[in-house]
């Protein structure tokens, strides 16, 4: 399964959750594709919740939605976080607008919610903000994945083998 030649932007930001930004950035990594650690420029370092490091490639303010194939948003407190950026948001926004990949797992649906992707779409999350993407216009189905066009969604950590299989099998096609 090459990704070689794709660039996927992954979100960072403290109180990220350790699995679901490590194992997308090392799976992704391992089938091809460069990863690029994006944050929101308010630190070159983030800590997650159990206090592991990671260390951003680029701030939000210096990439734009043209540079990536893909954009991942992983869960935690984190994506409370990102969400307060408009850049994150921006960026959000246009990838999904240029109909490139859109995969958040977790919390990660927040950032959805905030940069007003979700209405009219079919998304899983984490139980406890499914009502926030009820509100944010929409479906919500409980099940580890759901692909709705560009859009990819999954709901916790014991979820990521089918999230990123289903990453790695819409940016092949």
């Amino acid at each position: 399964m090459s990704l070689k030649g794709k660039r996927i932007a992954v979100l960072a930001e403290d109180y990220y959750q350790e699995l679901e930004l490590w194992y997308p950035v090392l799976r992704l990594r391992e089938a091809g594709a460069e990863v690029i650690v994006v944050g929101t420029g308010s630190a070159d370092t983030y800590t997650s919740k159990h206090g592991y490091p990671v260390t951003v490639d680029m701030p939000v303010d210096q990439v734009q939605a043209s540079d990536f194939d893909a954009l991942v948003v992983p869960g935690g407190y984190a994506p409370d976080r990102l969400r307060r950026y408009p850049a994150v948001n921006n960026l959000a926004r246009e990838i999904f607008l240029q109909g490139k990949v859109v995969a958040s797992i977790c919390h990660g649906a927040w950032v959805l919610v905030s940069a007003d992707i979700l209405r009219g779409r079919t998304a899983t999350c984490f139980s406890g903000i499914k009502d926030d993407v009820i509100n944010a216009g929409a479906t919500y189905i409980d099940q580890e994945v759901v692909q709705d066009g560009n859009l990819i969604t999954s709901r916790e950590p014991d979820d990521l083998p089918a999230f990123c299989r289903t990453i790695i099998a819409a940016l092949k096609t």
